[in-house]
């Protein structure tokens, strides 16, 4: 008994050395509106480290002092690290928003124009320049189909065919 406990609480000291970095993206394909919805879910922390990487003004996520600053780093990373092709033709993504709940940030956006998904290609790179042994759990949803994929660094490329 005393063995068992004694992995039970080593495994635990490991997992405190050892973070894990994950996000979770996904992709919702909606004929009423004939878009493409996306959410990405990710450690507001992590969020916040990986912006201020590329900032000379203080980034604080949780309390922004100009959320209009806020907001246009946001996008500007999604845009470098997260590319689309909808049916074979690169997509341009709109960013709305993002919201804070709990230790996590929700980040919003959407690929308008799209009445059809029947080929989705994502190129992922998503806090791969936070941590090397970051995660994306992409999640993809047309026509009722759920797809997912993880995609560990350094793969970024994942196709689904619906």
């Amino acid at each position: 008994m005393a063995n068992i406990l004694f992995h039970w609480l080593m495994a635990g000291w490991l997992s405190l050395m050892h973070p894990f970095y994950v996000s979770v993206i996904e992709l919702n394909h909606n004929p009423r509106t004939a878009s493409v919805e996306i959410s990405i879910r990710a450690f507001a922390e992590d969020m916040e480290k990986v912006l201020q990487k590329y900032s000379t003004r203080k980034i604080d996520i949780l309390h922004p002092s100009d959320n209009t600053f806020l907001e246009s780093q946001i996008s500007s990373y999604i845009n470098q690290k997260l590319h689309l092709k909808v049916n074979g033709e690169p997509a341009t993504m709109k960013y709305l928003g993002h919201e804070i709940e709990k230790e996590s940030v929700w980040i919003y956006l959407e690929v308008p124009k799209t009445p059809t998904l029947g080929l989705l290609e994502i190129d992922c790179k998503f806090l791969y320049d936070l941590v090397p042994n970051q995660t994306n759990l992409i999640h993809a949803k047309a026509g009722g189909v759920d797809k997912n994929y993880k995609l560990d660094y350094p793969d970024n490329i994942v196709k689904f065919g619906f």
